[in-house]
């Protein structure tokens, strides 16, 4: 996958695809507008979920052993995962062990992030997706561009193309003379998915929230599809990321008016299903939790970063984002595009690479996602302490571990030109002397940019140096001690 500035200089290009992400994230950010102005405490809401995911994480292990012994208490099975290899490694074998080949699986953000469907498929074993978004990007050979719409990159036109020319492949055929006409495309959908559910002997989920008093396990949905996936399987087996755990019930009362104004504009979501261990004679036999880290802990130990553990997958981030709006998920080259990928996945993957050391300049920095988190994530802070990192290098986790990472390569001028603002900063003098000369140069400007700095200025207007510093202003004005400005203001 190449670097973030080349991806989207492929995708920015295709105008089809601008076009739906356009019309797309400006339905939905409309409508979560209308649906957060009917709160008048949403504010209080906000920072009521910030608090309890900063608690929660405070006291992370405590909480993770709590759920541990309630899952256990209830006829469940938990498994610990430190990396996407062990997750998939245990999945794979809790699968054979049921001697299946097949399973159905609910949308999951965590086992896309640790890409359960190659590992299974490698096993032998096929994992048809069931959620209708990831039905359409698993039968379009695809990938998902966007947290809660996987598909948002396709409309209707091609969504009915992909049913007619794949389906049969997978199940049961596309309807023929299927149409575009969004009943149309859901009951071929319906009707091609009810077939995986009525024979599928196990499941594969995600969930929303994990509460530690009780170890019951939560996922909110708007299709239905996935209360199927979690209770007509013989055997459940659910891969969750550590940081999805509330302490209490009550809890939840916040995170469910918070997620579906923010994601879908919804009061509440149609389906919210909850599930704890296992019963007799209702939902699945056999119960399996893999509570998955892969970088959670590092991320963790940061102390500005882990602000985006408190993440509630809701995507309204990327439905403001002026750089997703025109690049797309795909250019993200993660589970998690959009500003929160930005901020996370260099964070559960390190900066080593180039994409992932690319991911904290995906932004123009606005500040529209901080705005619109439903748990003030203060997502361009972040953003900006990963870029001293890639820059700089420096102290961080890894795998529990302080080390020191170098700095990622390309950076050179950037860091030497931080570097001298720093020691001039320092330095009043040379700052004073600096500052003049660029006053009395002014004349003499260029409008744009030489070299790599072109491309900023390509599309910006130079900011005008003043005739006058600011510091010279005031000994002008006020004198060289400042003991005349506070005479005359007084």
């Amino acid at each position: 996958m190449p670097a973030f500035p080349a991806a989207a200089d492929a995708s920015t290009r295709n105008t089809q695809l601008r076009a739906n992400l356009r019309h797309a994230t400006h339905t939905i950010r409309a409508k979560r507008a209308t649906a957060v102005a009917e709160l008048d405490d949403w504010s209080s809401l906000r920072a009521a979920g910030a608090a309890i995911k900063d608690r929660t994480l405070r006291h992370l292990d405590q909480y993770l052993e709590q759920l541990e012994r309630a899952v256990t208490a209830a006829g469940g099975h938990v498994h610990w995962a430190a990396d996407a290899d062990e997750a998939n490694r245990i999945v794979t074998e809790l699968v054979r062990a049921t001697g299946e080949r097949e399973v159905v699986k609910v949308k999951s953000m965590a086992t896309q992030e640790i890409g359960l469907n190659g590992a299974l498929a490698t096993a032998g074993i096929t994992a048809y997706e069931t959620d209708l978004a990831e039905l359409i990007v698993q039968l379009g050979d695809d990938l998902p561009s966007h947290i809660l719409v996987p598909a948002i990159h396709r409309n209707r036109g091609e969504i009915r193309d992909i049913f007619a020319e794949r389906m049969a492949e997978w199940g049961r055929p596309a309807p023929e003379g299927l149409t575009d006409a969004p009943a149309d495309l859901a009951e071929a959908a319906r009707l091609h998915l009810r077939e995986k559910f009525l024979n599928a002997k196990v499941g594969i989920s995600g969930a929303n929230f994990m509460v530690a008093e009780t170890g019951t396990l939560v996922v909110v949905e708007s299709e239905g599809n996935g209360r199927m996936c979690l209770t007509l399987p013989e055997t459940l087996i659910s891969v969750v990321g550590i940081e999805k755990i509330v302490p209490s019930f009550q809890d939840l009362e916040v995170f469910l008016q918070l997620l579906p104004r923010s994601s879908t504009a919804e009061r509440m979501n149609p389906y919210t299903s909850t599930w704890t261990g296992t019963t007799d004679a209702d939902g699945p036999r056999t119960f399996h939790l893999v509570l998955l880290d892969n970088g959670r802990t590092d991320t963790l130990a940061d102390t500005v970063g882990r602000q985006a553990l408190r993440c509630i997958r809701c995507s309204a981030c990327l439905n403001v984002c002026p750089v997703y709006e025109r690049a797309g998920g795909h250019a993200y080259g993660s589970a998690y595009p959009g500003p929160i990928g930005a901020i996370l996945t260099p964070q559960l993957r390190g900066v080593q690479s180039e994409l992932d050391a690319s991911l904290p300049y995906a932004s123009s920095l606005c500040g529209a996602c901080y705005e619109v988190c439903p748990v003030a994530i203060d997502i361009p802070e972040i953003l900006v302490h990963l870029r001293e990192r890639v820059v700089e290098g420096g102290p961080v986790s890894v795998r529990g571990t302080r080390t020191v990472i170098k700095p990622a390569k390309g950076h050179a001028a950037e860091r030497a030109a931080m570097r001298a603002a720093r020691w001039a900063l320092d330095h009043p003098r040379v700052l004073r002397t600096g500052q003049r000369l660029a006053s009395r140069t002014r004349r003499f400007h260029p409008r744009r940019l030489p070299g790599p700095g072109r491309a900023w200025s390509d599309t910006r207007e130079l900011p005008k140096v003043p005739e006058e510093s600011f510091r010279d202003w005031w000994r002008r004005t006020r004198g060289e001690s400042g003991t005349e400005g506070r005479k005359t203001t007084t």
